[in-house]
């Protein structure tokens, strides 16, 4: 096991350093200190070809001007809220409209867009990436000093585990998750619509025309968001059924998961063999199919377009601000906020 760093660009006069990770099985994962952005994650495909299945860049440049949360930790608060305002303990927080009437990722200067401070743990089977930042009290309208830690730790199982804590000393909001946008095929030599995705999810929520939940949960029986017995994802963008069309003709939704740290989110791609596994403790799942990705920029050699990757972003449910049957994602003042996902490829 070994990281490596070595100086990706700079921002703002500030540098920003590129940390890749490798484990005794060849699989690298490379992370910026800049968003917590995963910018490669390099593994074998059936027949031993070593290529990266995730969307992201070569410069600072490119992620300022392109990028649709490529890799990136999302926060305070993941999805939208609507209105981009909520209330808490009788006073009304407005926070950015960076979509529309709404908020959309944290903001304007999320936890997407700052540098963290970074330290490398090497350990004897695993090497990890601390990242921590404090997000002060009123950036991007939320209340409360939150101190926020990040942390991606590789095995030499395959497994790239995510962990994020956060503390704040005022009563908040928090809701976080990773952005990255996968694509199994390797090195983009395929769209994901022949990607299978098995999900344990008996429920899917309702969106509204600015793709905000309504607070319906609807099933996914006998519709094409019924993923429990595997399910390729051209069947979203095929399909009549109004949220998929809503969705641009596939996925933007938050999925109800029924089962936590049980296989719960299985992808395939069948013609490089590989196979990523997620498993979290949180609630939910949004499933996007990029559905909104634009075609006037290029990645790595390969022009954007529609369904070029996938995100699987474990989460709680968006909006739950304004959703009373969804869980919670109000943070008291003093406690710990956790959230754990692990991949495994």
């Amino acid at each position: 096991m070994r990281v490596y760093q070595e100086h990706f660009g700079e921002l703002n006069g500030e540098k920003v350093t590129a940390y890749t990770m490798v484990n005794d099985q060849g699989m690298e994962v490379t992370s910026l200190d800049y968003g917590c952005i995963i910018s490669k994650i390099i593994v074998p495909d059936q027949k031993g070809n070593k290529e990266n299945v995730v969307l992201g860049f070569d410069s600072v440049e490119e992620y300022e001007k392109y990028s649709s949360y490529f890799g990136a930790v999302i926060g305070r608060v993941a999805g939208r809220i609507s209105g981009a305002e909520f209330e808490l303990d009788g006073q009304v927080y407005k926070v950015a409209k960076n979509d529309g009437e709404n908020h959309l990722h944290g903001g304007n200067v999320g936890f997407d867009k700052v540098i963290w401070k970074t330290e490398v743990v090497e350990g004897t089977d695993s090497v990890s990436l601390v990242f921590t930042y404090l997000s002060v009290d009123g950036e991007e309208g939320y209340p409360g000093n939150v101190n926020m830690k990040v942390t991606y730790t590789l095995t030499n199982q395959n497994e790239l585990q995510l962990a994020y804590e956060g503390v704040s000393d005022q009563r908040t909001i928090l809701n976080v998750t990773n952005h990255t946008y996968f694509n199994l095929s390797g090195d983009l030599k395929q769209d994901i619509l022949e990607h299978e995705l098995t999900l344990k999810s008996n429920q899917f929520a309702e969106l509204d025309s600015e793709l905000i939940p309504t607070g319906e949960l609807l099933s996914v029986k006998d519709t094409a968001f019924d993923f429990t017995q595997g399910r390729k994802i051209k069947g979203g963008v095929e399909s009549l059924h109004p949220q998929n069309l809503l969705a641009g003709k596939g996925y933007d939704h938050p999925f109800v998961l029924a089962a936590n740290q049980q296989h719960e989110i299985v992808l395939k791609d069948e013609a490089s063999g590989r196979q990523l596994v997620v498993e979290t403790d949180q609630p939910g799942v949004v499933l996007y199919t990029g559905t909104q990705l634009g075609d006037d920029f290029e990645i790595r050699g390969v022009k954007s377009r529609k369904y070029l990757a996938l995100c699987l972003e474990t989460q709680g449910m968006p909006d739950a601000i304004h959703q009373p049957n969804f869980p919670s994602i109000i943070l008291e003042k003093g406690e710990v906020y956790q959230a754990i996902t692990k991949w495994k490829f």
